[in-house]
């Protein structure tokens, strides 16, 4: 399982949300550029970076950021945050990044989300559906987590065929460390086995890396147990082998 430790980006920092909550940001010291080098001191291979400003806003923000911390930092970088047109993710490629996220603009408007997949290829693009439970099913949410979709986790990824990462975050878990949602994991590997499954939401413990290993997951997005010192980056490096 690939660890891909997260960073999230306010106005140029550093921040982690509640569940993702704007007006519920903690700011944190390291700035980006000494964060993802501490990742790479650590031995990961990956970092992933999500602009904050653009995933609310729907449009670059922090792209400017994104692109120099994509050719400083030695790491491969998937990056989220407002992408919605080709010419945004050829310069993100252009500058170095090897993957970006597509979220909201994947619910909201599936025919150019498909032209992107088509244009790119699903190795470089990693389809990102955030959900929060409701009766027991994903239901995916928008713009940073500030809209619903009414629509199922299961549905919006069937109308990608070309895609080959997937990453689901369970909101009520995000930046909570009350542990991942273990059976939307398992349920989700289980349905789309196509799909290399990225799971984001509630690590707090190396255990919890290990038993989304176990559930299947291909990777783990993991932020606010690194940046609070729940654990070494090493040390989950190794859980997640």
């Amino acid at each position: 399982m690939i660890l891909y430790p997260a960073i999230d980006l306010m106005g140029g920092r550093v921040v982690r949300l509640a569940q993702g909550r704007f007006d519920e940001a903690t700011t944190y010291e390291p700035d980006p550029a000494e964060a993802l080098a501490g990742f790479a001191r650590a031995g990961a291979l990956w970092a992933h970076v999500v602009d904050l400003d653009g995933a609310r806003a729907g449009a670059p923000v922090q792209h400017d950021l994104l692109a120099a911390l994509a050719g400083a930092s030695g790491l491969k970088l998937q990056v989220a945050g407002g992408f919605r047109t080709g010419a945004q993710l050829a310069r993100m490629f252009d500058a170095g990044v090897a993957r970006v996220v597509i979220g909201s603009l994947a619910v909201e408007d599936p025919d150019v989300a498909t032209a992107l997949f088509e244009a790119f290829g699903g190795e470089r693009i990693t389809l990102a559906l955030d959900v929060r439970m409701e009766g027991g099913e994903p239901v995916v949410a928008t713009r940073g987590w500030t809209e619903g979709s009414g629509r199922s986790l299961w549905d919006i990824a069937g109308l990608y065929p070309d895609a080959r990462h997937l990453l689901v975050t369970d909101i009520s878990r995000d930046g909570m460390l009350a542990g991942p949602n273990l059976d939307l994991i398992a349920r989700t590997t289980a349905a789309l086995p196509r799909l290399a499954l990225q799971a984001s939401g509630g690590v707090a413990t190396l255990d919890d890396l290990r038993a989304l290993r176990d559930a299947g997951a291909a990777g783990a997005i993991v932020g606010k147990a690194l940046l609070e010192g729940r654990f070494g980056l090493a040390e989950a490096l190794d859980a997640c082998a």
